[in-house]
């Protein structure tokens, strides 16, 4: 494991970047990220999608303003550009980004992968896991051992494990979880989906 000292705080910033353009070019070929040739996906970023095309609408806006405002300061001007087109590329990639990285059932490997862009992912051996169900929630107090995350500030599958498996934060923090919720776009399938891998039955 990095540590998370000064030293190393560039190359997550780098490796950040890297990953949004690296998802940018997997949403453009429509190819996902890792999703296993056995395994079924289950996307989550349809309740985020109004949310980050009006968060991208408003930072278009917000350039076009800023261009007609430093129109008199070419070189200003051009700095505030730049930095206004990326911002809107980052938006974009970031919901590329979870687009092209869903949760992943694997009954192959025996694991269940749950991602939320290119910041979570959490692999949980399925015969760790307790229960599996449905169960929408749309308020998330910080608890221990319990990791929460929400898509469109909501979360719709509730996780319990058996025993705890490790979350390792974007800064390498790692902590042991027994709760997971997380949120998807047809949450129901996920959870019999995940029954079924859980008692051998086959998953379509």
């Amino acid at each position: 494991m990095r540590g998370t000292g000064p030293a190393t705080f560039p190359y997550l910033v780098v490796r950040h970047e890297l990953r949004l353009w690296a998802s940018l070019w997997l949403w453009a070929t429509r190819r996902t990220h890792d999703a296993a040739a056995g395994g079924s996906a289950f996307g989550y970023a349809r309740g985020q999608g109004a949310m980050m095309a009006g968060f991208a609408f408003v930072c278009v806006v917000e350039s076009v303003m800023m261009s007609l405002l430093l129109r008199d300061w070419p070189a200003v001007h051009h700095v505030v550009l730049v930095l206004d087109v990326y911002t809107v590329v980052m938006v974009v990639g970031l919901h590329a980004a979870s687009v092209v990285r869903p949760h992943v059932l694997d009954p192959a490997a025996g694991t269940l992968r749950i991602r939320r862009g290119i910041h979570v992912d959490v692999r949980i051996p399925l015969e760790r896991i307790a229960s599996v169900r449905r169960e929408l929630r749309t308020t998330h107090e910080p608890a221990d051992g319990e990791l929460a995350l929400a898509v469109g500030s909501q979360t719709s599958v509730t996780v319990e494990l058996a025993e705890p498996v490790a979350h390792v934060s974007f800064f390498g923090r790692r902590r042991e979880v027994r709760v997971v919720r997380c949120h998807a776009d047809d949450p129901g399938a996920l959870a019999r989906a995940v029954e079924r891998a859980r008692a051998g039955d086959a998953v379509p």
